[in-house]
């Protein structure tokens, strides 16, 4: 074992390994790992190697540091492999291990080229959660990868829109609560691309204990990711037919994601959220009819008339007095761009955690004043306001607000 043990040391320590294999477990056993690939990735600028290990249908991943690889990659193959596959810059080493654990170690001509190996920081491309070229099964049973790990041309798009919306979910896991297990709603979640790339990237990467529960109104959708689930081994993810505003099955969700709720909807959902005091809440909306239909101002009539900037400001609106409430409500708030290309080229992502510590009576004041000041001018009246009227502090309006059209 030494022999081997030095070929990879050198490896790693001279940044040549490209990816290796192993494979031909030593013990046949349904649920046990039937293959370990590890290849080099840089993770905020450092060199680590990134451990998947196969269980059916399932991928665990690792990414351990340089100088713990050389120890977990030869254990791994002489506890439980007879094959491995080194790929390096100069030659591949093939390693065979027989019955008796006696090993043979081949030095063979290189199959990948050297500018495959680690290129510098500058010259890399883009880092994504989700790297391309290890197969991720959810994402091949989705049409979006193929069984070798290759993402298809035509669903890159989407591939890069799963990442960015992993990268969002990565900045806000401090604010999650430690400890116990994480209640996760996807409200509207209908194929669920994005409700198993959270369930893939929180689980089966970060270890994390959750349950999370997609709801839509779509029964054949549902049935679908249902299924899929089930075939993932994904068994801490439920599907659920169901309206947002009438779900009542938790008493307690830790984070509301809500993609593409029509019009009110977003609404009920945010409501929703806040009544739970969800730390996370992740919205991106959908159409929005409720300001078109109410907004009035003789200042803005120059805008107002004409109905596709009409409808475009009305729903930038909307998302400005969702996030002021929100922050009422006791959360910080931002608006993301968010990448989608199911419904526009750009869309906003509204994102808010729930702060530690409550608002001050002169900060709800100020906060309570910039808000009304923008609804009255608009004479608007919305959904959330009412809905959320019990969790907010007191809302006046001007005396000569005449109210919605």
């Amino acid at each position: 074992m030494q022999e081997l043990y030095e070929i990879v040391d050198r490896l790693v320590r001279e940044n040549t390994l490209i990816q290796a294999t192993l494979s031909q477990p030593r013990r046949n056993e349904p649920d046990g790992c039937s293959k370990v690939t590890v290849k080099p990735v840089m993770l905020k600028g450092e060199l680590h190697y990134q451990f998947s290990a196969f269980f059916g249908p399932k991928v665990k991943h690792e990414n351990v540091s340089p100088a713990e690889t050389t120890g977990k990659l030869v254990q791994w193959l002489t506890d439980d492999f007879r094959q491995g596959l080194l790929q390096a810059v100069e030659a591949d080493y093939q390693a065979l291990l027989s019955k008796k654990g006696k090993l043979a170690v081949l030095r063979k001509p290189p199959t990948k080229k050297a500018d495959t190996a680690r290129p510098p920081e500058h010259n890399r491309k883009k880092n994504y959660v989700l790297e391309e070229g290890t197969q991720i099964p959810f994402l091949v049973e989705l049409g979006i990868m193929n069984a070798e790990g290759k993402v298809l041309a035509k669903k890159y798009d989407k591939f890069r829109q799963i990442n960015r919306f992993l990268e969002m979910i990565a900045d806000v896991l401090p604010h999650l609560p430690q400890g116990r297990t994480l209640n996760i709603i996807d409200f509207g979640c209908g194929k669920s691309y994005l409700t198993f790339a959270l369930y893939h990237f929180l689980h089966e990467m970060r270890g994390m204990d959750l349950r999370i529960v997609g709801l839509d109104l779509k029964e054949d959708v549902i049935a679908f990711c249902g299924a899929l689930a089930d075939k993932l081994g994904f068994d801490r993810l439920r599907f659920l037919v169901g309206d947002i505003a009438q779900y009542d099955e938790l008493r307690q969700v830790d984070m509301v994601v809500t993609l593409h709720a029509c019009d009110t909807a977003t609404d009920a959902a945010l409501d929703k959220a806040v009544r739970w005091g969800a730390s996370v809440i992740l919205s991106v909306p959908c159409c929005q009819h409720e300001l078109f239909r109410q907004v009035k101002s003789e200042a803005l009539a120059p805008l107002l008339q004409h109905g596709i900037l009409k409808e475009r400001f009305a729903a930038l609106a909307t998302d400005a007095m969702r996030a002021k409430l929100l922050e009422l409500a006791g959360y910080k708030t931002q608006l993301l761009e968010f990448i989608d290309l199911e419904h526009t080229p750009k869309n906003l992502l509204i994102r808010a955690v729930k702060n530690a510590a409550a608002l001050s009576p002169d900060e709800g004041a100020k906060l309570a004043a910039e808000y009304a000041g923008f609804r009255d001018f608009l004479h608007a009246d919305p959904y959330l306001e009412r809905a959320l009227a019990s969790e907010l502090p007191a809302l006046t309006r001007n005396s000569g607000q005449d109210g919605a059209l």
